[in-house]
């Protein structure tokens, strides 16, 4: 795994450290319709942005158009911003994965910031047309763009082909979050990074994993940071398996 500088290490309090980069009392559940889920959906559906721009990197201040389609909400701008600030600045070294990638914001800045390969995920067949178009346009050479079920798609990654960092953003009104916290564990390298979006805070949604199957799994995963932008909710989060320490 790609190792990052002192500067730009996110520290925890057990003092693990990412690879190289540059920001409810109950359970409740996240998919029926008055749930959170459905809830936050509305929400970010009537404050959903036409275009987006990737901030920094190669292809800075370049705008990428968001395709009408049901459920899609580009990551915000200020959020994007959060999420590469706690990262750090510079990916270079790093395999990325954009699991439900929609417009493409989140793994085109992690493309245009250096990373080694970005991986790009999409189910829907007219979305992955307007990615590739953008890929082709941006000359990206080390994005890639699979039409696939994500969740299948991430349980069959293999060992050797994990990434540094996995990024999701799952459609609030169907997804089941931890089940694709879980998926997406199967495709992240020991000590990697999860980036996740959700209409509750991670600390709601691990108190419905008591009796799963893979509830110790996801209690090994340590929130680095998290943030709230009006209905949705991020987390930067560390898979604590065989993760590195900190440079003194």
């Amino acid at each position: 795994m790609p190792t990052m500088s002192a500067k730009h290490s996110p520290r925890h309090a057990t003092g693990s450290r990412p690879p190289r980069a540059e920001s409810r009392a109950q359970p409740r559940s996240t998919s029926a319709a008055g749930e959170p889920g459905a809830d936050a959906a509305r929400q970010v559906a009537r404050t959903a942005a036409q275009e987006v721009r990737i901030l920094g990197g190669q292809w800075r201040r370049t705008p990428l158009p968001v395709p009408t389609s049901a459920g899609l909400r580009p990551t915000p701008s200020r959020v994007r911003e959060t999420l590469f600030n706690w990262l750090g600045q510079d990916l270079s070294g790093w395999r990325v994965l954009d699991a439900y990638a929609g417009s493409g914001a989140l793994g085109l800045e992690a493309a245009s910031r250096g990373a080694e390969q970005a991986v790009l995920i999409e189910r829907e067949p007219a979305l992955v047309r307007h990615l590739r178009a953008t890929v082709s346009k941006l000359k990206a050479t080390t994005v890639v763009v699979h039409q696939a079920d994500a969740l299948v798609w991430m349980r069959q990654v293999a060992a050797p082909a994990r990434f540094d960092l996995v990024m999701l953003d799952p459609p609030f009104e169907t997804a089941d979050f931890l089940h694709t916290v879980e998926a997406a564990l199967k495709a992240l390298q020991p000590g990697g990074w999860l980036y996740l979006e959700s209409p509750q805070p991670w600390d709601e949604l691990l108190a419905a994993a008591t009796d799963r199957p893979g509830a110790a799994h996801l209690r090994q995963l340590r929130v680095h940071r998290q943030g709230q932008a009006g209905a949705v909710h991020f987390h930067l989060l560390q898979d604590k398996v065989e993760a590195t320490e900190p440079a003194a």
